[in-house]
């Protein structure tokens, strides 16, 4: 990378910053105001919401990797997110009558605290076994690919970037 592209990343990390501080000074911080956004989101603004939060370094690397080696472009494999929108236009309203700010705490209220439970686990180890452990990896192999180094002090540079991810 030059010069330029390491003070237009530096100033893209300055402005993300200064609006994350701007942002969290205009809200209230209450639970409600972080998993339902003071209640005040339209249905539109969830399901997109919901969209960009499911789009990270494993989908630039992996379909960008995968469109290279085959010539064919992957994108088609996120085709599917409108579905996310639509959903968000058919369940948001009924979720928000409930009063509930996840989907664990609607099971606890439908059915048992066991259901939340087993909800709950199955979540946390899935995401961590399948996106969390894919988006460091991914992440690390583009730390690696940007400073360019293969190994430092006898170790593999992408055990440092994967290490880096995660802090």
């Amino acid at each position: 990378m030059g010069t330029m592209d390491w003070i237009v990343l530096g100033i893209f990390c300055l402005a993300l910053v200064g609006i994350i501080v701007w942002v969290a000074r205009q809200k209230d911080e209450t639970s409600t105001d972080y998993f339902l956004a003071g209640r005040d989101a339209t249905w539109l603004a969830i399901g997109s919401s919901i969209f960009a939060s499911n789009i990270g370094s494993e989908h630039l690397v992996g379909l960008a990797g995968a469109g290279a080696s085959s010539g064919m472009a992957m994108a088609h494999w996120e085709m599917h997110g409108w579905l996310i929108l639509i959903l968000g236009w058919f369940f948001v309203p009924f979720y928000e009558r409930s009063g509930v700010f996840t989907m664990p705490e609607f099971l606890e209220k439908r059915y048992n605290k066991g259901s939340r439970s087993i909800l709950s686990i199955i979540s946390l180890v899935s995401y961590v076994f399948t996106k969390v452990a894919v988006t460091v990896y991914a992440g690390g192999i583009v730390f690696k690919q940007v400073f360019g180094i293969d190994s430092m002090f006898g170790i593999d540079f992408l055990d440092k970037c994967c290490w880096l991810v995660v802090l």
